[in-house]
């Protein structure tokens, strides 16, 4: 069986007395050297010792450093083609890094070898990035802004390229996420996601969410500039012109749908992306409120009031931060006539996100969105609250004092901590009060 310690150098060779006590000090400082240096052998080259104040230590090391005996604390250059020369006596195959190994008992310059291994590889990685997009260079406007060395530099920063060192493709990989970069669509064009995936990557699912292809391609098309760090996936291949699905996700409503439809009021229904980009909403008559909410449970609590008590509400959840899709039908409501009021989790998502509507919806104020709203919506137990992130904590542009009072208290807090106040507005609201 092949040595662990030194890959079978020592095969045949008498260590015994090498590895007596007394030598313990010179092995040592040679393994130290090895894992310095990244060279398990030490067989070329030099290297400063220190002798120990053990005299029996000094004298133990007498026939291998050659020369006069070393004082306590004494330094000598010892040359490491020399010494393996006095090791050769007691083994064929022996160098200073074998025996310091053995005496060691480990492997010496592992990190240094899997530091020059990585390093090694990173290269070959890069150069597959830049020679898939010099390859692609003449296809795709995404590209031309785009060089080797930005590119992988991202990559680096974003993680990516310790992922692409644990895969056996990653070389494919790269071609694979270039080749889709390379062929989206121009401004002002659109493609179907799957389409695109089947086209570039030969497999429809290879652009699915959580998938190497799509997080690689959207980690280039991040490097471009042509999306920003942090976006969701949707939102991201949205901007790139990709129609990521139409037909799943979407609006939920409750008591407000798209003009030509009719439903019972109680229902809650899902408006694919496909229906929200064309729809028109009814004119409004009399109460003429409609409420948006960021959370499934609020809207299921909405219908369930509406079917218990027969009231005439209107609401619409989000599903979390509402795509560009979602904000323009939205806008369109506002544009019908309706009254819009936003509101979401008190989180640095759920802030961005009626930012984002405030600006984008004619018209569209906050609901329950104040500093009060949010106490009143933290749980007494301290120990109960979930930390913010307060790096990530946006300001509240329609009321400076929340986002401050946020950082103050340094919790998030969620929209089904104030489920019984939001139900009296929706209430309200079919009273006309809304």
């Amino acid at each position: 069986m092949t040595c662990t310690l030194c890959g079978g150098a020592c095969r045949d060779a008498d260590l015994a007395a090498l590895l007596d006590a007394p030598l313990t000090w010179l092995w040592e400082q040679l393994a130290a050297t090895a894992d310095r240096r990244g060279d398990p052998d030490l067989t070329a080259g030099s290297l400063r010792i220190t002798a120990p104040a053990a005299a029996e230590q000094r004298a133990a090391a007498v026939g291998l450093l050659g020369g006069r005996p070393l004082a306590a604390g004494q330094t000598r250059l010892v040359e490491l083609a020399d010494l393996a020369a006095r090791l050769h006596v007691r083994g064929a195959h022996l160098t200073p890094g074998v025996v310091a190994a053995h005496a060691a008992a480990r492997p010496l310059a592992v990190k240094a070898r899997a530091r020059a291994a990585r390093a090694s590889r990173e290269a070959e990685l890069e150069a597959a990035l830049v020679a898939a997009l010099d390859n692609c260079s003449a296809a795709g406007e995404r590209l031309r802004e785009l060089s080797g060395d930005i590119a992988w530099a991202h990559l680096r920063r974003s993680g990516w390229a310790a992922r692409l060192h644990a895969l056996p493709d990653a070389e494919q990989l790269l071609r694979t996420a270039v080749a889709v970069l390379a062929a989206l669509p121009a401004a002002g064009a659109r493609v179907d996601r799957r389409r695109l995936a089947s086209d570039h990557a030969h497999d429809p699912h290879a652009l699915d969410d959580g998938t190497p292809v799509a997080g690689l391609t959207l980690a280039l098309t991040t490097a471009a500039g042509a999306t920003s760090p942090g976006q969701r996936a949707r939102t991201a291949w949205e901007i790139l012109g990709v129609d990521w699905d139409d037909l799943t996700g979407g609006l939920i409503t409750v008591g407000i749908h798209p003009a030509a439809w009719t439903l019972p009021p109680h229902v809650a229904v899902t408006i694919p992306p496909r229906e929200l980009a064309v729809c028109e909403w009814p004119i409004p008559t009399t109460a003429r409120t409609v409420f948006v909410t960021e959370n499934p449970s609020v809207a299921a609590a909405a219908a369930d009031l509406v079917a218990a008590e027969g009231l005439s509400v209107r609401l619409v959840c989000t599903s979390g931060t509402p795509s560009a899709g979602e904000v323009a039908a939205l806008a369109r409501l506002a544009d019908a006539g309706w009254a819009v009021r936003v509101r979401a989790d008190f989180d640095p998502a759920g802030l961005t996100h009626v930012t984002t509507l405030l600006a984008n919806v004619a018209g569209a104020t906050p609901w329950r969105m104040g500093a009060a709203d949010y106490e009143a919506s933290l749980p007494a137990d301290t120990s109960a609250r979930i930390a913010l992130d307060l790096q990530k904590l946006p300001d509240s542009p329609w009321e400076p004092e929340l986002s401050r009072t946020m950082r103050a208290h340094a919790a998030a807090a969620y929209e089904e901590a104030l489920l019984p106040v939001l139900l009296s507005d929706l209430r309200s609201s079919d009273r006309g009060d809304g």
